[in-house]
């Protein structure tokens, strides 16, 4: 899936749509991709000089993956975080990184979805984490 076709489903529009493309395999896990452009603006001033991607938008990355593992029931929800656990970073990120994103859901209750995500770059693990997803229906 594209992004244009991930715009169907997640609500996120630029510059904070962070998914380019993204495939489930044939054991429901997710592969998505995310280049960091050069121009974002989150490393305009995160480091002059030396731009590094703030970890709070690495694991927003992650997020937005793991909620395209939900399609189905993304549709008329608003995506809400409910939870990040067990986050570790272990290298960072910079403008030009292709970022590859492997995500599963491993619990889901009442609305709420518990997925696993990791970050690399080039093969290099970069973050990775317990996130919960909320899908709260649109008011």
């Amino acid at each position: 899936m594209e992004r244009e076709e991930i715009k169907n489903y997640l609500p996120h529009r630029e510059p904070m749509l962070l998914v380019d493309e993204m495939h489930l395999d044939e054991n429901g896990v997710g592969h998505a991709q995310y280049r960091i452009r050069e121009d974002e603006f989150f490393t305009r001033g995160h480091f002059p000089g030396n731009p590094v991607v703030p970890g709070v938008i690495l694991c927003e990355i992650m997020a937005q993956s793991c909620t395209v593992l939900v399609l189905d029931d993304v549709i008329g929800k608003n995506t809400l975080y409910r939870g990040i656990d067990q986050v570790k970073f272990k290298n960072m990120v910079k403008p030009g990184d292709l970022c590859e994103i492997t995500c599963t859901l491993d619990d889901k209750k009442a609305g709420l979805y518990f997925c696993s995500a990791k970050l690399c770059v080039g093969g290099k693990l970069c973050v990775s984490g317990k996130l919960t997803i909320a899908l709260l229906p649109k008011a």
